[in-house]
């Protein structure tokens, strides 16, 4: 009920302020504005969800707010498993199978709108490899980006196609093959490039008929991830953040401090925040402030496998240990602030569930999923890591992702 309190109250302060408001950070904001879809009900607060995949592919929600599960239907087993608050994109070595959660949240920039709609899968995208998942900050406007490594096919999905649970295409290129990444910019897209061999060599900012406008190298780019100041990829030796000036792409290479730890090659964050949080050889937690052009390197206590930054007042970030803890850090200082008992430690002893424990964040509070045990940790992490809830979901969380932000 926690959440449900507090973020009440936020919702109608929201919802009171939308005259007059910013338009949405999209250029492809439907007619009706806001993110309305037919069909689906505007409510006063976010219908957060956590959405649980197991290793067969069987899957199923439980609403944070009423603790209410749904199942939903099986997917393929999946590698790999993402969202864009709304969305989630199981991805396996021959496509991607698609759940649309039915709630979701439209960022208006200086307030938001909540909506509600039934589950239901959406038509399965086929492919060569494990696709990379590239999302925007809007579910329902703009695309999705999806880049099939085996074939080299990079492939946006049309959002708004999407919330009528249709597929549909607005661009696709065919590139060499790499694990490379296709990334929505605008009404085009930043794409990876290779000249030969399996990682990328460059990004090219394309346009909506896929004309490349301007190229950066960006050896071994990964790690895809949108913030409200712009687009991040990963790169060997930094990261290059995209920005339209007007409708022209603007690249700009952030480079790593000089004699710098391992690159990044994922990034997490709490949805449309600045700043984001980094792993690469696990040895400590880069921060990279999109604002700022700045990286931070963040020293852990122990060795980490995954992490999120929170980005709000207190500077949080949420990792999870080597050791199974999950830890708080105060970016501002450096300090941990808190850490849990190792409740994942038999999660991260097993090889087939390790790859897959990940941190979600929200406003409040974080999710982490100790699949060995079939639970998902409720973290308060503003209160020195206190585990507020264990949750089960019918389906054993060995993927998690939380919907409705």
């Amino acid at each position: 009920m926690y959440h449900r309190k507090l973020l009440s109250v936020l919702g109608l302060l929201a919802l009171a302020g939308c005259a007059g408001g910013p338009s949405a950070p999209s250029t492809d904001e439907p007619a009706g504005g806001h993110g309305v879809v037919e069909g689906a009900t505007e409510v006063a607060e976010p219908q957060l969800h956590l959405v649980a995949i197991d290793a067969k592919g069987q899957s199923s929600m439980l609403d944070l707010l009423d603790g209410t599960d749904t199942g939903l239907d099986t997917v393929t087993p999946p590698d790999t498993v993402s969202t864009d608050g709304r969305y989630v994109f199981a991805a396996d070595d021959a496509g991607v199978s698609i759940i649309d959660s039915g709630v979701w949240t439209w960022d208006h920039v200086d307030h938001f709108h909540y909506y509600r709609s039934q589950p239901r899968p959406l038509p399965r995208l086929d492919g060569e490899g494990t696709a990379t998942i590239s999302t925007g900050l809007l579910s329902t406007a703009g695309s999705t980006g999806v880049f099939f490594p085996g074939s080299g096919e990079a492939v946006l999905l049309d959002n708004q196609a999407l919330s009528q649970g249709e597929l549909a295409e607005t661009l696709r290129l065919t590139v060499n093959p790499h694990d490379g990444l296709i990334a929505p910019l605008g009404r085009g897209a930043l794409v990876s490039r290779t000249d030969q061999g399996e990682k990328a060599t460059r990004v090219d900012a394309v346009d909506d008929a896929g004309t490349t406008v301007t190229s950066h190298t960006c050896e071994a780019a990964s790690g895809t991830i949108t913030t409200r100041v712009g687009l991040v990829v990963g790169c060997a030796d930094g990261a290059v953040i995209a920005t339209l000036d007007g409708d022209t792409p603007v690249l700009e290479h952030i480079r790593y401090p000089s004699g710098a730890a391992a690159p990044a090659a994922t990034f997490q964050a709490r949805k449309g925040r600045p700043t984001v949080a980094g792993i690469g050889d696990g040895s400590g937690i880069w921060l990279l402030d999109t604002r700022e052009r700045s990286w931070q390197w963040l020293e852990t206590i122990t060795p980490v496998v995954t992490a999120t930054a929170v980005d709000d007042a207190g500077e949080h970030v949420v990792a999870v240990g080597t050791d199974g803890t999950i830890q708080v850090y105060d970016a501002g200082s450096g300090h941990q602030i808190g850490s849990t008992k190792p409740l994942l430690a038999s999660t991260l002893a097993d090889p087939g569930l390790s790859g897959s424990v990940g941190v979600t964040v929200d406003g409040q509070r974080a999710y982490v999923n100790a699949s060995a045990d079939g639970v998902v940790y409720e973290i308060d992490y503003a209160d020195a890591a206190r585990v507020a809830r264990t949750l089960e979901l019918p389906t054993r969380p060995v993927h998690l992702m939380e919907t409705g932000r």
